[in-house]
């Protein structure tokens, strides 16, 4: 099975290896807690540039000594380790008007291993009601990182920390790219959790998982490094640090921590055939969650930019098929228009090699590499055209991000709570979307008619009370139409490449 890039990194489907993910027939499986909606986006990158803090003139995270560094030849001190890294462990509890929480997720049927997989970072249908989770202080100011996930949409954050006081939570931001986030509390002189370097993680190292599952505050866990660079289909960074220390619901957003007292690794999501740890957990690398909570904490979102091409692995049937004996590199099967990669000279059917000095070895390697690449920086490419060594320049372009350029979100009173976008044949490439007409909801208010309708952002909307919607003002001047008569408006809505309708209340 091919693995499909499209403009902005997100793959629409790639191989999953079955003996990681089975196929399901009987069995029910389940995935928790998720990194949200893994929107396909252009090959994109986050700016490697680890930067001060505006807010701060020192860095936002602490990578001090480790807490403790005992002889190699040892083993961990988790007693120690556990009474001096628990203090800077917080309680994350949100509220929220609408809430996917940490609930329970059932994979769908059929065939396809990878839209099983890909289904469990969906949210459920959102419902009033609070969710928990886990986060760490990384400031003595009151930095906190947790998941993307675990605060998303929040009404209300309430941060408790371990010696039992309580503070409100401000969100900074949050990138649902690599489901990460940053969290604000007014306090300072807090304990902190040095961040390790998790390049350096070795198949087999012992680690520490610190966490809340259940509510159950302050859970430590421990096991070993099962695997890193770990692929699962959440989105184009895929890179994460499997564990087969236990993490449970509640766990999200808690530190994976080394033999020495670091941070390695943010937990994330397990897979279970249970609802529970069965010893296959994910943690997000320290490495990644450096680069992106610096962005958050300073412009409370993530710069990324863009190349603009479709990839997929260079199999060996494929391989043979453009005469070329070594399988390493990226197939581009498209370029899209007005590109980076179109005005270096880019087209389908070459093998990227390698990137900027880097050398792509298979598909993942190149959306994080580019994710790395600073916008507006010249890179070379290297490529092997039609059996020929051929080097190409261009310079990276920012991503126009549908989801940090909505439209404003309208009146939650007055209409359906819900801000759109056309749906124009590069964004439905962009976001993986199979409708060919509508236009893509782009947010949801909180609380609104939409929202207790179902609604969720990336449904597209292709008719209104049984007529056509191509444009957002089609939409609007079929809701006027409802305004002060009581009747809900009918919804035919495209999610996942399946109609469904929706009566909303005006």
């Amino acid at each position: 099975m091919t693995d499909h890039w499209n403009g902005e990194g997100g793959a629409e489907r790639r191989e999953v290896n079955p003996h990681v993910m089975p196929p399901v027939r009987r069995q029910r499986r389940w995935l928790w807690p998720v990194a949200g909606v893994a929107v396909a986006a252009a090959i994109v990158g986050v700016s490697p540039h680890i930067g001060l803090s505006k807010a701060m003139k020192a860095p936002l995270w602490t990578e001090r000594p480790a807490v403790t560094a005992p002889s190699q030849t040892l083993a961990p001190d988790w007693v120690r380790l556990g009474k001096e890294i628990k203090p800077a462990v917080v309680n994350i509890a949100v509220k929220r008007a609408a809430e996917g929480g940490e609930g329970t997720r059932e994979a769908p049927r059929g065939n396809d291993r990878m839209e099983q997989f890909r289904r469990f970072f969906e949210r459920e249908p959102k419902r009033p009601g609070r969710g928990m989770g886990t986060g760490f202080l990384i400031n003595p100011d009151g930095y906190i990182v947790t998941n993307n996930h675990v605060v998303e949409g929040a009404g209300q954050i309430q941060v408790k920390l371990a010696d039992g006081r309580e503070f409100s939570g401000k969100l900074v931001g949050g990138d649902s790219k690599t489901d990460l986030a940053i969290v604000k509390i007014e306090s300072s002189g807090l304990p902190v959790i040095p961040f390790g370097d998790s390049a350096k993680l070795e198949v087999g190292e012992p680690v520490m998982a610190i966490g809340n599952p259940f509510g159950l505050e302050a859970t430590v866990t421990t096991g070993i490094v099962s695997a890193t660079g770990r692929v699962i289909g959440s989105g184009p960074y895929d890179d994460y640090i499997q564990t087969d220390a236990s993490i449970n619901p509640g766990n999200s957003g808690g530190p994976l921590v080394n033999a020495q007292g670091q941070v390695i690794g943010i937990n994330t999501a397990i897979y279970s055939e249970t609802g529970g740890s069965i010893g296959i957990g994910f943690a997000i690398p320290a490495n990644l969650a450096k680069t992106v909570v610096t962005q958050l904490a300073d412009q409370g979102h993530v710069v990324r930019g863009w190349l603009g091409v479709s990839i997929q692995p260079l199999t060996p049937e494929l391989a043979k098929a453009f005469q070329r004996e070594d399988k390493s590199g990226a197939l581009v099967s498209s370029v899209t228009d007005g590109s980076p990669a179109h005005k270096a000279g880019l087209k389908a059917g070459d093998i990227i090699t390698e990137y900027d000095g880097r050398r792509v070895t298979k598909t993942d390697d190149l959306p994080r590499a580019v994710a790395e690449t600073p916008v507006g920086k010249d890179v070379t490419i290297r490529i092997i055209r039609d059996g020929k060594p051929l080097t190409l320049n261009t310079k990276i372009a920012q991503l126009d991000d549908p989801a940090s350029s909505k439209t404003a979100k309208a009146d939650a009173k007055g209409g359906l709570g819900l801000s759109v976008q056309p749906l124009t044949p590069s964004l439905a490439k962009e976001l993986g979307l199979k409708a060919e007409g509508g236009v893509v909801v782009a947010d949801v208010a909180e609380g609104s008619p939409a929202a207790s309708a179902g609604l969720r952002p990336r449904d597209v909307i292709v008719e209104a009370d049984h007529h056509k919607v191509t444009t957002a003002e089609d939409l609007k001047q079929s809701v006027d139409k409802k305004k002060g008569k009581g009747a809900p408006i009918l919804l035919l809505v495209n999610r996942n490449g399946a109609n469904l309708y929706v009566a909303v209340t005006v």
